[in-house]
């Protein structure tokens, strides 16, 4: 397994380390629901280095990520970060990433972990505009800094000011380090994602520098086991659950992000067909009635019929409910339409509700 530049400063704490995208990562430090709270309420740091950074250069680097994703990179400049995906020539989801404009000629893929080699060789694949593709995921760290006191507790130890909107991004230093942060997260809340280049000893500095700054916020480390609960909350697509090559946009709830007027992009033509033809399911949020919370691969029944299934699913702890996403056939589809799960082989009832299940 690799290990992020952190690796021993997440063992000194007592982190339950797994594997993740062949990586050891830390699961939780004390517990889901107690560094979930903390986020919500005060500030948490994630160690995510696990994720890819590619670097995309060249006359035509423009064109190049406007052909392989579905948002329209029109509406970056310099400074500017935009929620994206990737689709097969069937409409099918590659990746989704986060899209930066580092400058005119530039830009920066930030890819999901597990997907890092697969994407790589798919953009190589179709790189007919003769630019630069450098995969720099093993130089950078990452540490995302969230929650309402994340401004707060950045503010002291970034020469930028930190009053930047959501969805943009700043160079800074830290000890001395340039970073970028970018005002970003995958939890809903305020917060910032730091993406720099160091040694392990600077990254632990960083670490430290950081914590040292939250200590009267009560800051904690943060695991991925809460990273998911609070992008469940959300309604944030997990790729590999909610999201993957046998899904597409349209049906998973990310028209927003899909811009059909753009001229040409892979996969435009399918995903027009299926926007003008209508999907046959959709993507949902349920909220259920039992303790019992469902699991990715559950059935989603209604009359004893299976309408689909579920995607992504745990026990919220902020509302103390299970809360789960899935795919269920379109005409089960309205807010408030009544469905079953099947947990552990009985019906529990839940309701479909609008996104996000929690409200900040």
């Amino acid at each position: 397994m690799k290990k992020t530049k952190l690796n021993a400063k997440h063992k000194s704490l007592g982190a339950k380390l797994v594997e993740f995208a062949n990586y050891e990562m830390p699961l939780q430090y004390s517990s889901i629901i107690n560094e979930h709270k903390a986020v919500r309420k005060s500030v948490g740091v994630f160690d995510v280095s696990h994720m890819g950074e590619v670097t995309v250069k060249g006359e035509r680097a423009f064109d190049f990520v406007q052909h392989i994703t579905i948002n329209d990179v029109a509406k970056l400049k310099v400074g500017r970060v935009q929620y994206t995906a990737m689709c097969y020539d069937d409409g099918g989801i590659v990746d989704d990433l986060l899209l930066y404009q580092i400058s005119e000629n530039e830009y920066m893929l930030v890819i999901n972990a597990s997907n890092i080699e697969k994407d790589i060789n798919w953009m190589r694949e179709h790189n007919t505009f003769g630019v630069e593709i450098v995969d720099e995921s093993e130089e950078y760290s990452l540490l995302a800094v969230q929650g309402p006191n994340s401004k707060k507790t950045l503010k002291n130890i970034c020469k930028e000011s930190l009053d930047i909107e959501y969805y943009h991004f700043t160079v800074t230093e830290c000890n001395g380090i340039e970073i970028i942060v970018s005002r970003t997260g995958y939890t809903g809340e305020l917060g910032y994602e730091l993406y720099f280049k160091s040694s392990v000893e600077e990254a632990e500095k960083i670490w430290d520098t950081i914590f040292h700054a939250g200590i009267k916020y009560e800051i904690v480390p943060v695991g991925l086991g809460a990273r998911d609960t609070l992008r469940l909350e959300m309604g944030f697509c997990l790729y590999g659950n909610d999201i993957d090559k046998t899904t597409n946009p349209i049906e998973a709830g990310l028209g927003w992000i899909t811009k059909l007027k753009k001229e040409s992009f892979i996969g435009r033509d399918a995903l027009l067909r299926i926007k003008e033809n209508g999907v046959s399911r959709k993507l949902v949020a349920i909220v259920a009635d039992a303790r019992a919370f469902p699991r990715h691969g559950y059935e989603i029944t209604y009359n004893g019929s299976s309408i689909g299934t579920i995607t992504s699913g745990t026990l919220s702890p902020i509302l103390g409910r299970p809360i789960a996403m899935g795919y269920v056939d379109k005409e089960y589809s309205d807010i408030d339409s009544v469905v079953n799960i099947k947990i552990r082989n009985k019906d529990v009832e839940g309701h479909i509700v609008k996104l996000p299940f929690v409200s900040l």
